[in-house]
């Protein structure tokens, strides 16, 4: 099953474009990574999908229902993070959080349960006021208010702003466990590092078009390796000047550099060298994102 399914989903804002023929879609069950740098049309999606904005044309269904049409009814079954949280600075944790879970239909014990659970687990102070929290412990409120009634569907966009190291894993582990128990996950962000450890598909957005839809293990294979190699005598720049070959790199007796192509040919070539070292290894996903980006 489609949790997620768009065609061509547009948003213009006048005559800017947010997003366009926008393709997307998620199963049940996936943790699925939507990355690309500030600007990309990553939040506009989310948005839109979310019938925060109208969409210019094109069409976005959840659940299997149209989102500019069941809106209210999808959203319920919605845990949404956005990249920025605000509140009432005068409220505590605690109000604020029942005050969120009111509007869900799950009895009140249920839901004051699942906030303290979640609050104990990242270490969140209900008692405290939201105008004497940190950037960080405020980034947990919105996680525990996007979690707390249990949704179908997570959507998060650049949720580990403001959260340390170890709280990052956590929230991470936290992820996985939702997911486990049936949460299907969107993960939109430009931090590639994270994306890569938890999703199981991503898709790469570029000046609001989808530029590529892959699974990760498969983005990572069929893309660029990296080589590096050391050789007793300074490397001839010129051995490197075939096809395939990208940001080379030559220091004296060391060369680096990313190739996308037969492995034959790139064996011919280090064969004819008087080798030292050789590493060859696949490129993280930042490198593949750099790639797609045209970046140098």
């Amino acid at each position: 099953m489609n949790i997620i399914e768009t065609n061509k989903l547009t948003k213009y804002y006048g005559k800017s474009p947010g997003i366009i023929d926008v393709d997307l879609t998620i199963k049940e069950g996936e943790i699925f990574g939507f990355i690309g740098p500030n600007g990309a049309g990553k939040s506009t999606t989310i948005r839109t999908l979310l019938g925060l904005v109208h969409p210019t044309s094109g069409s976005a269904f959840i659940f299997g229902r149209d989102v500019t049409k069941f809106g209210a009814e999808i959203n319920e079954q919605i845990g949404y993070l956005p990249s920025e949280v605000f509140y009432y600075d005068d409220m505590r944790v605690i109000d604020l959080l029942r005050y969120s879970g009111s509007f869900y239909k799950k009895d009140k014990q249920t839901i004051e349960k699942r906030i303290k659970e979640l609050a104990a687990y990242l270490d969140l102070d209900l008692k405290r006021k939201i105008d004497d929290l940190s950037y960080g412990n405020k980034k947990k409120v919105g996680i525990v208010q996007g979690l707390l009634h249990e949704p179908k569907l997570i959507i998060l966009d650049e949720p580990t702003g403001g959260l340390d190291p170890l709280m990052q894993q956590r929230f991470f582990d936290l992820l996985k466990a939702e997911n486990q128990k049936g949460a299907t996950v969107l993960l939109s962000s430009h931090n590639l590092g994270e994306v890569q450890r938890l999703c199981s598909r991503v898709a790469i957005i570029k000046d609001g078009r989808i530029v590529k839809t892959e699974k990760i293990g498969d983005l990572i294979e069929k893309n660029h390796k990296r080589f590096k190699l050391e050789t007793k005598t300074k490397v001839a720049k010129k051995l490197f000047s075939m096809n395939g070959i990208e940001d080379l790199v030559i220091n004296g007796n060391v060369a680096s550099f990313l190739y996308s192509g037969p492995i034959s040919d790139i064996v011919k070539v280090i064969a004819d060298l008087d080798l030292v070292n050789l590493l060859v290894e696949e490129p993280d996903l930042e490198e593949i994102f750099m790639h797609y980006y045209g970046a140098k």
